[in-house]
């Protein structure tokens, strides 16, 4: 493929999908720019390897696919882990001292459903992610994450199962 046409497609494709990737991105690694960088690498990727696209799948699930592994190769990274130890350490220091004004940030931020959304297990929050935030399909699931489909079938239903569960007993204590 000519580098113009590849420059103008891999245009499209970043104006098409970069605000979906960055919320899946964030998804995994929990930080705004952390999750643009990943997606970053993913359009990179995506140039470098446009012409071997198969088109075995749809370029949606090519890109979710490569930004789930820069996503899990960035969170098994020595900086990650490094920069994370460091993080929490200074959140435990400051969760001993909050003061009003962050406290109130605090709770301006957190929506509930996101909350027990991010309660979830990692593998349950990613199929109810994909498929009620991005609209995939339980076979567009299957192949991005790379499970079988009745492992996505049960990844979601029970993941429902557990928020149905949290939502009551928000709603029960007052939360």
């Amino acid at each position: 493929m000519e580098k113009g046409r590849k420059e103008e497609l891999l245009e499209e494709i970043m104006i098409e999908h970069g605000s979906d990737l960055v919320r899946l991105a964030f998804n995994y690694v929990k930080d705004k720019e952390t999750s643009k960088d990943m997606v970053q690498n993913t359009f990179i990727k995506c140039y470098e390897n446009m012409d071997n696209f198969r088109f075995d799948s749809t370029v949606k699930t090519w890109l979710y696919r490569i930004t789930i592994n820069q996503c899990k190769d960035y969170l098994r990274s020595w900086h990650y882990r490094k920069v994370h130890a460091k993080s929490s350490f200074g959140s435990a220091i400051t969760s001993l001292f909050p003061s009003t004004e962050d406290k109130v940030i605090k709770d301006l931020e957190h929506k509930e459903m996101k909350d027990f959304i991010f309660s979830l297990p990692k593998k349950y929050r990613e199929v109810i992610f994909l498929y009620y935030y991005k609209s995939l399909s339980i076979g567009e699931i299957a192949e991005v994450t790379e499970l079988n489909i009745n492992t996505v079938k049960t990844r979601l239903k029970r993941a429902k199962q557990r928020l149905k569960i949290l939502i009551e007993e928000a709603n029960v204590y007052g939360q």
